[in-house]
């Protein structure tokens, strides 16, 4: 037994902050002053704060140590762990109060939170099966296999209303009944983890700081529509997900809770990781399915479905990884707990990665029918630098905008439907003042262009016309006339496209032409970037009451456009200016401004 245990983070984001040498150099030191025997240091999935990385938390005291350095090491073996004084110039700024210490719990990040599909994540060694199974892991399965027929697994799963965690929202249960409705000699589950949204990172955090959690849930989802056999597509650009889940799938197997008469059952479930190549289209069920198989990744047209002729022709019952992770829970707590979260037709939590212009950039889960003020004013502490918040994008190159004036919609599928946006699998990305909308659009478009797999002509051609369609209105060439233009194309890609990537791809130009299309009219009409984003549109001047002649913007200039004599008003060469922005960040007293 140990009298403490040192918990730090080592998901992707805190890695590449050095976690691992942390790690090193905490076993180092806590071995160096003989506390070999006294504490343990474990390497957990992300705890959600990736703001303040790298993360570690000591127990049982339970305090939050932030952007943790190897330097502090030998301080907090030295005072916290010998001598039993926290070392507070590192804790978590909101957990010090003059009072006490605050629990993690009690802060403005996690408090309104209600972590389910990431109930382990930051929690457990993702790499010891043994501490997934003292959280109550493989419970679920143990009671399906024991106590539940494969028909009553998938009625709790429709009792609880979950719904796919991908983006589409298709019930779960009603999913996996189709396939097991269907006979046929092999049956198939597919794990979707080929998380391709710029700015999403939720699936990449549960399999890194959870994967039992998945293979669990896989084999329930096997033994509920007679499947034997499950794929974990997963891209290769996630290196540490991938390690764990084969130690994961490894244990498992040395334990019997993969194989052959799992838990003396009868049932036989086998599990298989295959790395896709980062394409965005294998996002889409029929592209996976086809990659797995060891084609090009291109979607299929649908009918048939995949619960009818999926992976190899077989029936295939196909989910992503938020989805599964939720199913453990599920079955352990039953239906009624998991729906009494969350909204009428929305049931459940919703994990987002929550980035962009916003304090708290990190991992968050929230019940459904969380406002997006709260997430944003509340849980991710705001907009930094005193700006205003603009818009959120939801569900990356597929979603839309929410904008300022919708801020207390509350997030659900049907919500966010209504005003024309969608959940996607996660990604929120936060926008201030500062951001230009129309650029916006051209940003997930130039997405949607490089990673359409040209199958179908609306999605090859239409998205590459839409992309120019916007860089004209950002260059300020465009009329009224593009405008409508540019609209009727979105509607025509939308209904003609073969698969989901398409049909999606214009999403984010209606979305800012419906709710910034005054905008997109300023750079046609007054040709003028009113965020002052699109250099095109854009010219610098020096204000000449404000310059004090210091020189530094002209000394920093990279192409000489600045003139002037020292203690005297300069002046920026227009013609030669490039619009890099450095005489702006240069300048000390404001005395630059774009026009």
């Amino acid at each position: 037994m140990y009298r403490s245990h040192v918990l730090v983070c080592g998901g992707t984001g805190c890695t590449s902050s050095n976690s691992q040498k942390i790690i090193e150099a905490m076993e180092a030191e806590i071995k160096a002053k003989g506390l070999e025997n006294e504490v343990q240091v474990i390497r957990t999935g992300c705890f959600g704060l990736c703001a303040l990385g790298p993360i570690m938390i000591v127990y049982p005291e339970g305090c939050f140590y932030s952007e943790v350095k190897v330097e502090d090491v030998p301080e907090i073996v030295e005072e916290h762990l010998l001598k039993g004084r926290m070392v507070k110039r590192l804790l978590y700024k909101e957990t010090v109060t003059p009072e006490k210490i605050k629990g993690l719990n009690d802060t403005d990040f996690y408090k309104k939170q209600k972590r389910i599909a990431l109930r382990n994540c930051g929690v457990i060694n993702p790499e010891d099966i043994n501490e997934y199974i003292a959280y109550d892991g493989y419970q679920a399965l143990a009671k399906c296999l024991t106590e539940y027929t494969p028909e009553q697994v998938i009625q709790i799963v429709k009792d609880s209303g979950l719904r796919g965690r991908g983006g589409g929202g298709f019930p779960t249960g009603l999913k996996w009944s189709f396939t097991a409705a269907n006979k046929a000699d092999q049956k198939y589950v597919v794990c979707n983890a080929d998380e391709g949204d710029p700015g999403a990172f939720m699936d990449r955090s549960v399999l890194e700081g959870d994967p039992h959690c998945i293979i669990e849930a896989m084999a329930i989802c096997g033994y509920a529509t007679g499947a034997t056999e499950g794929y974990i597509y997963v891209r290769a650009e996630y290196p540490i997900a991938v390690a764990r889940l084969q130690i994961a799938i490894n244990q498992a197997k040395e334990l019997g809770l993969l194989g052959k008469n799992i838990f003396d059952s009868g049932f036989d479930f086998d599990l298989h990781v295959k790395l896709g190549a980062g394409a965005f289209v294998c996002g889409e069920e029929t592209a996976l399915m086809t990659s797995i198989e060891g084609n090009r990744g291109e979607p299929r047209p649908r009918p048939p479905y995949p619960a009818v002729k999926g992976l190899f022709g077989k029936p295939t019952t196909e989910n992503n990884v938020e989805t599964f992770a939720n199913i453990p829970t599920i079955i352990r707590e039953g239906a009624e707990y998991f729906a009494s979260m969350g909204t009428e037709k929305s049931k459940g939590t919703k994990v987002f990665a929550l980035g962009g212009k916003i304090k708290n950039t990190g991992l968050v889960e929230i019940p459904m029918g969380t406002t997006l003020r709260e997430i944003i004013e509340e849980i991710g502490g705001g907009i930094p630098n005193g700006k205003k918040f603009k818009a959120a994008q939801t569900g990356g190159p597929s979603g839309g905008c929410i904008p300022a004036h919708l801020m207390d919609t509350p997030i659900d599928y049907d919500n966010l439907t209504a005003i024309g946006c969608m959940m996607g699998s996660g990604g929120l990305i936060v926008m201030d003042e500062d951001n230009c909308m129309v650029d916006i659009a051209k940003f997930f478009l130039d997405f949607t262009v490089d990673e359409s797999c040209g199958k179908c002509t609306p999605c090859r051609v239409g998205t590459k016309r839409l992309r120019e369609m916007l860089e004209k209105i950002t260059d300020g060439n465009a009329t009224l006339e593009d405008l409508d233009k540019l609209e009727e194309l979105c509607h025509y890609i939308k209904e003609n496209s073969l698969c989901g990537l398409g049909q999606t791809a214009p999403n984010p130009v209606l979305a800012t032409l419906k709710f910034f299309r005054d905008e997109y009219v300023a750079h046609v009409v007054d040709k003028k970037c009113p965020a002052g984003v699109c250099k095109k549109l854009l010219s610098y001047a020096i204000v000449e009451d404000k310059c004090k002649g210091c020189t530094a913007c002209a000394r920093k200039c990279p192409v000489g456009a600045i003139s002037g004599s020292v203690k005297q008003p300069h002046v920026i060469d227009t013609s030669k200016c490039i619009k890099c922005g450095v005489c702006i960040e240069t300048c000390k007293f404001d005395a630059i401004i774009k026009k």
